[in-house]
C-alpha cells in the first residue's frame, strides 16, 4: 500500500485524514502482513463478530392477544361473559365469535412485521479474502476485525469499512448507502476536511456497497454495528413506526362510543333500579344496549375497505405493504421525494451538445435511442451534412465502455451511466461503435479513465491507415491540454478568445444542471507518442451537456399536487445546483421564499430552527440519513403528514419514521421496501400523486360507511331508551340483543360494506388535505348521524309500541321493529352514498350495493320467515300487510330529513 500525497495534519479518530501508516499502528495492524492470528482472536473477542445485531421480535402468540387490547371488544367481551352468566348462551357465542373474528384479522395485519433489517443483513459479503499472519486467506466475514487488511477486485461486495490503501482505477457503486446514481471513483489520498460528508469520503469503502470497477486493499476500520450500515441499522432498530391518521381516529371513535356506551348503560340502569326492575332483566338490558352501541363490524369492515383499495392501488402500480397505509396517503400534506428515479428517469441523457460552434438540443427520452439533435432555429440535423457533429459522436461512441443492451424489451446500458448517455446519442444519428469497428477502426492502446487524469483515452488505426488519439474526460482537464478546437470543419487555434467562448458554453451547461464531458482528437504522427503523456497537443472536438432529466409525466404530478393542498420537498444525495434546477424545473421550487439547503447547513441546526426551516423548504440537497430523518420528524412536529419515499439503506430509517414511507419497486432494495408501506412498482412521483387520490377516495368511503353503522347504532340504542323512559315501569324490549347483532352484521353491514365501491367525488383533488388533529366527525357528520338515529328509533319504537297496542304478542311487536330498522337502514343508505343528499346521486351508480341490498333482503327473509329464524332470533312470520307498512314508515326519516336538507340548506340534516 502506498500514499503519494504530503499528509494533512488529522483526528486520529477519523480514518479518512488519519495517515494509513498512522492508522495501522493505532489499529494495531501492519500493512504488509496484516494481523497476527491472535490479535485477530483476541480483537474478535473485544469486539465481536461482524455482523448486524437484530432485536428481538414479539412473538405470534403475545401479537395475537395484544389485539384484544381494542375498546371496541373488551366492551364486547363483557357483554359476552355477561350472556353466558344469564344463560343466554346463543347471544354470548354469536358475541364471541365477532370478538375472535375481529381479532384474527386485525392479528394477520400486524403480522406482517418489517423484515429490512433482515434484508440489510443479507447484503453483506458472507466471505473476503484478508491478509493474517502475511498470507492472504478466505474468511467469514463475521470473523473480520478492525485491523485487518482486505483485498477486493471488481465485483466483490465490501465486508467492512475500509480505509483504501491501493485503488487501481476502483469504482464503487454507494447508491443504496449514499444516493450516489453512477459509481464513486476511489483513491487511497488522506482528505484533510474533518467534516466531509458522507459521499465525498472518497478513501474510505462502506460495508454492503459493491466493487463495480478496479481492484484494491484497504484496512478495515469499523464491523457489525459500528460501520456506517450498522449506524444505519441502529437508527431503524430505534426508528418506531407512527400510529397512522385513521388508526389515531378509530382510537377516538372507540373511546367516544365507549363513553356513549357506559353513559346510557347507566341512564337506564339508573331508570331500572328507580323503577324496581330485577336485576337480571337490567343485566339483559344492558347487554342488549353494549351490543347496539358498538358498530361490531367497524373493524373487519375497514380492514375489508383498505383490501379493496390496495388492491385499485396495485391495478396502479403501487403495492401497500401495510393497509393502514392505504388510508395515510389520502391524508399526507408533504411529500418528500427523492430525487434520482423518483423524479427524474435514473438514466443518465445528453441533453445538449456543443459541436462545431453550434449547440445542439437533443430530444428523446433517457436510454431510448430515438431522439433527434435539434438546432438552435428548431431545425433537425442532417448528420451527413454536419461533419464536425458527426466526428464528435463517432469519438464518443467509440472511446466508450458501456454497451446498449435490452432489458424485459426496453432499452438499457451496461456500464457507466454517463458514458452510456454518449452510447445512446451517437444512435440517434446512426453512429454505433459496432458499426464504427466493421468500417475497420482498430484500438491499439488505451488509457482507462483513473481519478487523477480524470480522463479516457484510446490510440485507434481509422481506414485511411493513419493513427489518431480519440479521448473524453473532465472539460477542464481537455481545454488545458487542446491546442486547437474544430470550428465548422476546421482546426482553429485555441486563442484566450476561443478558450472564453468554450468556457462560456461549458458555464451554460453548467447553469442549466449539466455534467459536461469534453471530446478531443489528435493525428499521432511517427514518433511523436508518449505513452506516459499521451493527450498533448489535442483538438478540442465540442461538450456534451448530460443529466438524469425529470419523468415527462412529473411537472404535471407535481403541479396536481399543489392543486391538492400537498406541498412536495425534493431531499436528495446530489449537489444543490443539480438538485434546484431540476427543482425549478418541475414546479417544486416557483418562489424566491422557498428556500434550498445542504446537509452541513442542517448540522448547524437545533430542531426548533429545524422546524422553522421545513416550513419553507423546497430541497434539502447532499443529506446523510441522519438528515434524512431530523427532516421528516421536524414536518411531523409541525403537524404535517408526511410521506417519504427512497430506495436505498440509507432511506430506511426514514421510510420508517414517516407517516407513510414509499420504496421504489424496481430500483430499491430490499431494507428500503421492508421498511416502507408503500411499494412504487413503477418507481413514478406520479404514481404517489394517484394514490393520494385513491386514499382520499377511500376516506370518504370510510366515512360513508361510519354514517351508515352509527346512525343504526343510535337508531337501535334509542329504540331501547324510548321504551325505557315512554312505557312506564314495566318497559318491554323493543330488540332482542341477536337482532341488534343481525342489523349490525348482515341487513346494513352487508350493504355498508359496498359502500367502499363507490366512485371519487368530483372534487376529491380540489380539497386540502385533513388535518391530523381532524376526528371522522368533521363536517356535521356527528350531528346527521344523530339526528338520523333518533328519527329511525322514533319510528321503530312507534311501530313496536303500536304493535302491542293493537294486541300483537312481543315476538311479532319485536319482528316489526326488527324489519323496521332494517328497512330503515337500507333507505338512509341510499343517503349515506352522498355528501348531502340522496335526491343528488343516482341509485344505480353502484351496482356492488344493489347485489348486497338485494343479498342482505334474502338473508333477512330467512330471518323472518324461516324456523331457524324463529328459533335463533325469536321472530315471527309477518303479513304482507304489515311488511308494506313497515317499509313505508322506515322511508319516512330519510325522505323528510333529506327534503328538510334540500330546501334549507342545513348540512347537520
Amino acid at each position: 500500500m502506498n500514499e503519494t500525497s504530503q499528509l494533512p495534519t488529522a483526528d486520529a479518530n477519523l480514518p479518512w485524514t488519519t495517515p494509513l501508516e498512522t492508522l495501522a499502528q493505532t489499529l494495531d495492524s501492519d500493512l504488509q502482513s496484516g494481523l497476527s492470528s491472535e490479535t485477530a482472536s483476541r480483537k474478535l473477542a473485544e469486539v465481536g463478530p461482524n455482523k448486524l445485531v437484530e432485536a428481538a421480535r414479539i412473538s405470534p402468540w403475545w401479537l395475537f392477544l395484544i389485539q384484544f387490547k381494542n375498546p371496541l371488544l373488551i366492551i364486547l367481551i363483557i357483554g359476552a361473559v355477561i350472556s353466558g352468566y344469564t344463560a343466554h348462551w346463543i347471544d354470548a357465542i354469536a358475541i364471541a365469535v365477532i370478538v375472535v373474528i375481529n381479532a384474527i384479522i386485525s392479528f394477520v395485519q400486524e403480522h406482517s412485521a418489517a423484515k429490512s433489517l433482515a434484508a440489510l443483513k443479507d447484503m453483506a459479503a458472507p466471505q473476503a479474502l484478508v491478509r493474517r499472519d502475511g498470507k492472504w486467506v478466505v474468511i467469514a466475514a463475521a470473523d473480520i476485525v478492525p485491523g485487518d487488511v482486505l483485498k477486493f477486485k471488481a465485483g466483490d461486495i465490501l465486508a467492512a469499512d475500509v480505509r483504501f490503501g491501493q485503488a487501481d482505477r476502483l469504482q464503487v457503486d454507494e447508491a443504496a448507502l449514499t444516493g450516489e446514481s453512477e459509481p464513486v471513483t476511489k483513491h487511497n489520498q488522506p482528505i484533510a476536511d474533518p467534516d466531509v460528508i458522507l459521499a465525498d469520503r472518497l478513501n474510505i469503502g462502506f460495508m454492503s456497497t459493491k466493487v463495480t470497477n478496479g481492484a484494491g486493499e484497504g484496512i478495515v476500520v469499523a464491523t457489525g454495528m459500528s460501520t456506517e450500515v450498522g449506524h444505519i441499522a441502529g437508527m431503524m432498530a430505534a426508528a418506531e413506526e407512527p400510529k397512522t391518521p385513521l388508526q389515531e381516529r378509530i382510537e377516538k371513535l372507540s373511546r367516544i362510543l365507549i363513553g356513549a356506551a357506559l353513559g346510557v348503560v347507566a341512564i337506564v340502569i339508573g331508570i331500572g333500579v328507580m323503577q324496581g326492575m330485577d336485576l337480571s332483566e337490567m343485566l339483559t338490558t344492558g347487554i342488549s344496549l353494549s351490543v347496539a352501541a358498538i358498530p361490531e363490524g367497524l373493524p373487519t369492515v375497514v380492514t375489508i375497505v383498505l383490501t379493496l383499495g390496495s388492491q385499485r392501488m396495485a391495478r396502479n402500480n403501487a403495492l401497500a405493504r401495510r393497509l393502514s397505509s392505504v388510508e395515510t396517503l389520502g391524508t399526507t400534506s408533504v411529500i418528500c421525494s427523492d430525487k434520482t428515479g423518483t423524479l427524474t428517469q435514473n438514466q443518465m441523457q445528453v441533453m445538449q451538445t456543443w459541436a462545431g460552434g453550434k449547440t445542439w438540443e437533443v430530444t428523446g427520452e433517457g436510454f431510448d435511442p430515438n431522439g433527434q439533435f435539434v438546432a438552435t432555429d428548431g431545425a433537425p440535423a442532417n448528420i451527413d451534412d454536419e461533419e464536425d457533429l458527426r466526428h464528435m459522436l463517432s469519438v464518443s461512441a467509440y472511446c466508450n465502455d458501456a454497451e446498449m443492451t435490452m432489458s424485459d424489451g426496453r432499452p438499457d446500458i451496461q456500464g457507466n451511466p454517463t458514458e452510456g448517455a454518449l452510447v445512446v446519442a451517437a444512435v440517434k444519428v446512426g453512429i454505433t461503435r459496432k458499426g464504427l469497428m466493421e468500417s475497420q477502426v482498430d484500438t491499439l492502446q488505451t488509457f482507462p479513465f483513473d481519478s487523477t487524469r480524470k480522463m479516457m483515452s484510446l490510440l485507434v488505426r481509422l481506414p485511411d491507415g493513419h493513427d489518431y488519439l480519440i479521448a473524453k474526460g473532465a472539460p477542464d482537464v481537455i481545454l488545458g491540454r487542446a491546442k486547437e478546437v474544430r470550428i465548422k470543419g476546421e482546426n482553429v487555434p485555441m486563442t484566450p478568445d476561443r478558450r472564453t467562448e468554450v468556457e462560456a458554453v461549458i458555464e451554460q451547461f453548467g447553469s442549466g444542471a449539466l455534467r459536461t464531458l469534453a471530446v478531443a482528437y489528435r493525428r499521432v504522427e511517427d514518433g511523436k507518442f508518449d505513452p506516459e503523456n499521451p493527450e498533448q497537443d489535442i483538438i478540442l472536438l465540442g461538450i456534451h451537456g448530460i443529466m438524469d432529466p425529470p419523468r415527462p409525466e412529473v411537472k404535471t404530478a407535481v403541479a396536481e399536487a399543489t392543486s391538492a393542498g400537498i406541498r412536495t420537498v425534493m431531499i436528495t444525495g446530489d449537489h444543490a445546483v443539480t438538485a434546484q434546477a431540476i427543482a425549478e424545473m418541475i414546479g417544486i421550487k416557483k418562489r424566491e421564499d422557498q428556500t434550498v439547503h445542504t446537509g452541513s447547513e442542517l448540522d448547524g441546526l437545533d430542531d426548533g430552527q429545524l422546524e422553522e426551516v421545513v416550513q419553507h423548504a423546497a430541497v434539502f440537497a447532499r443529506v446523510t440519513p441522519e438528515h434524512k430523518l431530523r427532516i421528516v420528524s421536524a414536518l411531523q412536529r409541525n403537524g404535517e403528514v408526511a410521506a417519504m419515499t427512497g430506495d436505498g439503506v440509507n432511506d430506511a430509517p426514514a421510510l420508517r419514521t414517516a407517516d407513510i414511507g414509499v420504496a421504489m419497486g424496481i430500483t430499491g432494495t430490499s431494507v428500503a421496501k421492508d421498511s416502507a408501506a408503500l411499494i412504487l412498482l413503477d418507481d413514478n412521483f406520479s404514481t404517489i400523486v394517484k394514490a393520494v387520490s385513491e386514499g382520499r377516495r377511500i376516506y370518504d368511503n370510510l366515512l360513508k360507511f361510519v354514517r351508515q353503522a352509527l346512525t343504526a347504532n343510535v337508531a337501535e340504542v334509542s329504540t331501547i331508551l324510548f321504551a325505557f323512559i315512554l312505557m312506564g315501569d314495566d318497559p318491554l324490549m323493543p330488540l332482542t340483543p341477536l337482532m341488534i347483532l343481525w342489523v349490525n352484521l348482515v341487513s346494513d353491514g352487508i350493504p355498508a360494506l359496498s359502500l367502499g365501491f363507490e366512485k371519487a367525488e368530483d372534487d376529491v383533488m380540489e380539497r386540502t388535505p385533513r388535518s391530523r388533529e381532524e376526528d371522522l366527525f368533521a363536517g356535521g357528520l356527528k350531528q346527521r348521524i344523530i339526528f338520523r338515529g333518533l328519527a329511525v328509533g322514533a319510528v321503530t319504537f312507534y311501530v313496536f309500541q303500536t304493535a302491542l297496542s293493537k294486541g300483537e304478542t312481543l315476538a311479532s311487536a319485536q319482528t316489526m321493529a326488527f324489519v323496521t330498522i332494517m328497512f330503515a337502514q337500507v333507505w338512509h343508505i341510499f343517503d349515506a352514498r352522498s355528501s348531502w343528499t340522496l335526491f343528488r346521486k343516482s341509485p344505480f351508480g353502484n351496482e356492488y350495493l344493489l347485489m348486497a341490498i338485494g343479498l342482505s333482503v334474502c338473508l333477512s327473509a330467512i330471518a323472518v320467515f324461516t324456523p331457524f329464524g324463529h328459533f335463533v332470533l325469536g321472530t315471527e312470520s309477518l303479513t304482507a300487510y304489515m311488511l308494506i307498512g313497515c317499509f313505508g314508515i322506515a322511508a319516512l326519516p330519510t325522505l323528510v330529513l333529506s327534503g328538510i336538507k334540500e330546501i334549507f340548506g342545513w348540512r347537520v340534516l
